[in-house]
């Protein structure tokens, strides 16, 4: 009998963002795999490329009511789909989707933390009720934990959140062979999208990929290109990347509205063709305050990119200073705005770290050897 797997998710565009490579593996192995998440439009979409999606209105914050509700919903459908496995995801998608499993009598929770929700930047008292709350549900309510940052699953060794047979580090990682690889893009539709853009050949393009959110540096970097601006006008910045209905953050995008018309910043909202923007890149930039393990930076990494982000969890996993590119202080603009310009200025050591970055991503952010360490535990599971 075909063992049925519950994957839980906070929206349809993060689970389809983030799992679908590894929904399409157990597939192929003979799992059934359904996911269960809130629809915000993409359901239909995703029904027709042959995946089984149900719709759960799971919030993004604790609102106990709203929670409770979730819990009933994900209750009922565990019951009815009578899964061997719930495997779930995002802080209180994570949170939710336990309890309703442990009440429904599942016999294996698997919890994949994309980054802890404490951090460093937290006051202390936000940190610990944080902390205590993950490490409570890794104990009592999970199974096995997957850790994608190093430095997670480091702290739940040492602080004991699980024994460390049951923690596994699985990282994070991208198709490097065949989507995001350099020698998969066209010459002609590097052409196309440069005059699309109004890009000319001498300029150098910094690009930015996320959502369009204050906690992701945005106002940051839009501060530190100005600087650049003023020493080096042969520069260009690409935003890409829109707010989500779901963001408590609604205000940062419509900001943006007002930078439309600036003839050296193209914002260009969601896109499809990520890997073709990051082949006309010459510079990829995440300032952003919290990560777990950015898939933004794996991509450009992959596409053999430079690449300046924060001193953060996460991208020091991604970073190597010196090496492929710079970290630089979470909010420090100036910092931000020095590397900028270096990069900008320095044709040659851009070369360097961007053969250094894909050297990285295949060998430590294949999506093939997540996808893989993933299976290896779940294929054991009775």
């Amino acid at each position: 009998m075909k063992k049925r797997i519950l994957q839980v998710y906070n929206i349809d565009w993060a689970a389809s963002s983030f799992i679908k490579p590894l929904i399409q593996r157990l597939s192929f192995e003979g799992y059934l795999v359904d996911t269960a998440c809130t629809d915000t439009g993409l359901f239909l979409k995703l029904a027709e490329e042959g995946y089984n999606f149900i719709n759960v209105k799971i919030d993004r914050k604790i609102s106990l009511l709203s929670n409770l509700k979730s819990i009933l919903q994900l209750y009922r459908v565990i019951k009815r789909g009578k899964y061997d496995i719930v495997h779930v995801h995002t802080p209180v998608a994570s949170i939710l989707g336990r309890i309703a499993a442990k009440l429904a009598g599942v016999k294996h929770v698997i919890y994949t933390a994309h980054g802890f929700y404490f951090h460093e930047a937290m006051s202390r008292n936000r940190y610990r009720a944080a902390y205590m709350l993950e490490k409570f549900f890794a104990r009592f309510f999970t199974d096995w934990i997957f850790l994608q940052s190093v430095e997670d699953y480091q702290l739940c060794i040492t602080k004991k959140f699980k024994t460390s047979d049951r923690v596994l580090h699985i990282s994070n990682g991208v198709d490097i062979t065949k989507k995001f690889n350099p020698v998969t893009i066209e010459p002609s539709a590097k052409l196309r999208l440069k005059k699309e853009l109004g890009i000319t050949d001498d300029q150098v393009v910094f690009s930015f990929v996320g959502r369009v959110v204050r906690e992701k540096g945005v106002f940051e970097l839009l501060e530190a290109f100005e600087g650049v601006l003023q020493t080096n006008n042969k520069v260009r910045l690409l935003i890409i990347g829109d707010t989500l209905s779901s963001d408590r953050d609604q205000k940062t995008a419509g900001k943006l509205l007002e930078i439309t018309s600036h003839p050296n910043i193209n914002v260009l909202g969601m896109r499809t063709d990520i890997p073709q923007l990051l082949a006309i890149t010459d510079v990829f930039v995440l300032p952003s305050y919290r990560e777990g393990v950015p898939r933004s930076v794996i991509e450009a990494m992959a596409m053999a990119k430079p690449i300046i982000a924060t001193n953060i969890r996460g991208c020091r996993e991604t970073v190597v200073q010196g090496g492929n590119g710079y970290l630089v202080p979470k909010g420090d603009s100036d910092a931000l705005g020095m590397r900028m310009l270096e990069l900008a200025n320095d044709s040659v050591l851009r070369a360097r770290f961007s053969d250094k970055s894909r050297e990285i991503a295949e060998q430590r952010f294949n999506e093939e050897d997540v996808i893989c360490k993933q299976l290896n535990v779940i294929r054991r599971l009775q």
